[in-house]
């Protein structure tokens, strides 16, 4: 891990322990994208063989003395707009004289120790400055007193580059702007795909690719969330690079909002950006302000997605989720949802905590419907106090005798929603996102509280903190349930209303950290109508997000492959759940269903007291398997050896950090007859180590594991097993 600058050749090298980021400053002081890949070392002619700019024909150029040269075809490190570059811009800024063009040139440069927080961001962190090094890069405005710092970071132990851009408006007019993206990359176009994470409610984050082809491809949200569609993660590789082979180069936001990302190709060259989706967004930047983007976590592999994705899940584990339970087991846990939907009473309640007591469950989860008149999803949002008819001994009551059955508690709540029939909404009906004489859309009848608000926020606070300081409360499930429309705030002044979504985000944050602190013994875990928020955003202040509302285990299989690109195990909340399942109706084993959770946070959503003496015995099994290996599980490495989009089955392993333990999960999701078993070959062994099977005893070679493989069954449907190896 270092970061240097040479002087004579004006380069800026950033080095992980397996990659090289390269800058240059180019003669007309333009900065300039020259390399990121394999780890290089010094090269005196490093401009030769990358350059930093080709020539480009029908654009125009700012160069008199070289009229070839145009910002078409440099490669830029933080692109602008307005001038000759026809592409993407990360920045693009509105002047007070009517004027939009920008050109940003290089001033000055920093390198220290550390890494520094981001004002009302969540970000990556270190625990000390020791561990990183940080380049801050300053460009001016040759035409304004605008000013544009770049942050580049790097971590001891993770090949990850991690960027931001902080625009300082250091004049004394007011300055608009209309893109600000968190990182912008030109690259030689040798030929890329680009994967990325795509889907809808139930069914999110499958794996999508796409040919980088000439014209410019987006993955981008307008919810004002992450949202369930696509994700704020894309990868662009090598053309046919796969789990363990290929250049791979992946871009991670730090955010929960509205994202735009995406490539910008022609013959010559690629354009990477990552970033706040400009998209009905506009900041005004008085004199003296500045605005700082969400980071993006950059990831380089030369070895195929497998590598990145490894990357990625050791770096967000442990420097990104934070408290008590980073690194801690966290308790099994059953849900009420499926088991009652709004239909129960405190004797039901209790009726499946007892039935959790006998089976081993740890955390009985109450979910939606104890308070206000909440029934169904037509009212009481915003009304946090008891539904006393329910639970005649209130929350603390109910969790005294649940505490008493040798279980902790946890609730449900949607603290950023308002329900048009509650009393909240009838004392404030202006606290909601709104426009002025417009239509306020509902969806699952609810509007979004306004979190652009100091009042809102303090009240959310408030009325959370209440809850959980009147009774023993140990887990909170914080859900989200509707996008943003008619996005606006009766506070914000009419020239700032395209503030109110980013505004939200900062508001949001807010709240999370000042309700994270204050309960830091309480487990969180995010949720958005399933994994419609599941982003490195929310991960910074709850360490697990509820994956799907989908409980299949079949379609768990794809939704859990498919995060795992960008996301570890440990983030994953994952249940076992009735049949026939309650989203598709799907028949599946309950041991296929207990092995596919246990590849995230185990739990249960069902109602424990229709299970059979048998199926109890299973679940309790299930439970002491899933102690038994859930470290490797959440703090070993994950390797993907079949993926469900490529075949009607799935296989992933774990090895443990001491490289002692292999897990192995094998599905077979459609039996086919009369054909072979399919061989499956491991990967992350020690080729001249000798393993045993503790199933059956049987000791193989390492290289026999990852070159022969293991032979699995493919005659019939929903099958499952766990092979555990241990290294002799």
């Amino acid at each position: 891990m270092s970061i240097t600058f040479d002087s004579e050749k004006r380069l800026f090298s950033i080095s992980t322990e397996n990659s090289s980021y390269i800058m240059g400053i180019a003669a007309d002081e333009i900065l300039t994208h020259i390399y990121y890949g394999a780890k290089v070392e010094d090269s005196p002619n490093v401009r030769e063989i990358y350059s930093d700019y080709i020539f480009k024909s029908m654009s125009p150029s700012y160069n008199k003395e070289n009229p070839y040269i145009s910002t078409a075809g440099i490669y830029q490190e933080y692109p602008t707009f307005g001038s000759a570059d026809y592409r993407v811009p990360a920045l693009k800024a509105e002047y007070e004289d009517g004027t939009n063009v920008t050109r940003l040139v290089y001033d000055s440069y920093r390198i220290y120790g550390g890494k520094p927080a981001l004002e009302g961001l969540p970000a990556v962190y270190t625990h000390s400055d020791e561990e990183a090094e940080t380049l801050e890069i300053t460009l001016k405005d040759k035409y304004s007193q605008m000013r544009v710092i770049l942050l580049y970071s790097v971590i001891k132990g993770f090949d990850a580059v991690i960027r931001s851009a902080r625009i300082v408006n250091g004049g004394k007019e007011k300055i608009k702007l209309r893109s600000a993206l968190s990182a912008s990359m030109d690259f030689y176009n040798a030929g890329f795909e680009i994967t990325y994470l795509s889907g809808s409610w139930a069914r999110e984050r499958h794996i999508k690719k796409a040919a980088v082809a000439p014209g410019n491809f987006t993955v981008e949200s307008r919810r004002g969330a992450s949202s369930h569609v696509l994700n704020p993660f894309v990868a662009v590789s090598e053309v046919g690079a796969d789990e363990k082979h290929g250049e791979v180069y992946g871009y991670s936001l730090v955010y929960s909002g509205s994202f735009i990302a995406g490539t910008e190709s022609d013959e010559e060259s690629v354009r990477a950006y990552i970033g706040i989706n400009p998209f009905n967004f506009c900041w005004t930047l008085e004199a003296g302000d500045s605005f700082q983007t969400p980071e993006t976590v950059l990831v380089y592999s030369a070895n195929g997605f497998g590598e990145m994705s490894r990357t990625y899940h050791r770096l967000y584990r442990t420097r990104l989720c934070r408290g008590k339970y980073r690194d801690t087991s966290r308790p099994v846990l059953v849900n009420n949802w499926e088991a009652t939907y709004f239909d129960f009473n405190e004797e039901k309640i209790l009726e499946i905590a007892k039935k959790a007591a006998e089976c081993g469950i740890e955390l009985m989860v109450l979910d939606d419907g104890w308070f206000g008149k909440r029934d169904n999803d037509k009212c009481s949002l915003g009304d946090w106090f008891v539904n006393y008819d329910k639970l005649p001994c209130g929350i603390d009551g109910l969790a005294e005798k649940v505490n008493a059955l040798g279980l902790k508690f946890g609730l449900w709540f949607e603290p950023e929603m308002v329900s048009p029939d509650s009393e909240l909404y009838r004392k404030h009906p202006d606290w909601c996102l709104h426009q002025k004489d417009r239509l306020r859309s509902e969806s699952r009848n609810q509007l979004i509280l306004d979190l652009s608000r100091k009042d809102v926020c303090d009240y959310i606070v408030k009325a959370v903190s209440d809850v959980l300081e009147n009774a023993n409360i140990a887990y909170v499930k914080w859900d989200y349930n509707r996008n943003m429309s008619e996005v606006g705030s009766a506070l914000l002044d009419p020239e700032r209303q395209g503030e109110t979504a980013h505004r939200y985000m900062l508001g949001l944050y807010s709240v999370l950290e000042r309700i994270t602190s204050a309960f830091p013994d309480i487990l969180f875990e995010s949720c958005s109508g399933g994994g419609g928020r599941f982003d490195p955003g929310m991960m910074y202040y709850m360490p697990q997000a509820w994956t799907s509302d989908d409980t299949d285990a079949v379609e768990r299989l794809y939704i859990q492959y498919g995060t795992s690109l960008a996301y570890a195990s440990s983030m994953m909340g994952a249940h076992v759940s009735a049949v026939p399942n309650h989203q598709v109706g799907r028949v599946t084993p309950l041991e296929m269903r207990g092995l596919t959770a246990m590849c995230g946070r185990f739990g249960y959503e069902l109602d424990l007291s229709k299970l059979t003496d048998e199926e109890t015995e299973t679940v309790k099994e299930q439970i002491k398997l899933y102690h038994k290996y859930e470290n490797t599980v959440h703090k070993g490495d994950m390797y993907r050896l079949l993926s469900p989009f490529e075949c009607d089955a799935a296989a992933v392993e774990y090895v443990s950090e001491d490289r002692k333990e292999v897990l192995f999960f094998y599905f077979n999701i459609k039996g086919t007859p009369a054909i072979p078993d399919r061989k499956v070959r491991l990967d992350g062994l020690d080729a001249g180590a000798y393993y045993r099977n503790t199933g059956n005893g049987e000791v193989y070679s390492g290289a026999a594991l990852m070159n022969m493989g293991l032979l699995m069954p493919r005659n019939s449907d929903n099958f499952s097993m766990l092979t555990v190896f241990e290294k002799l």
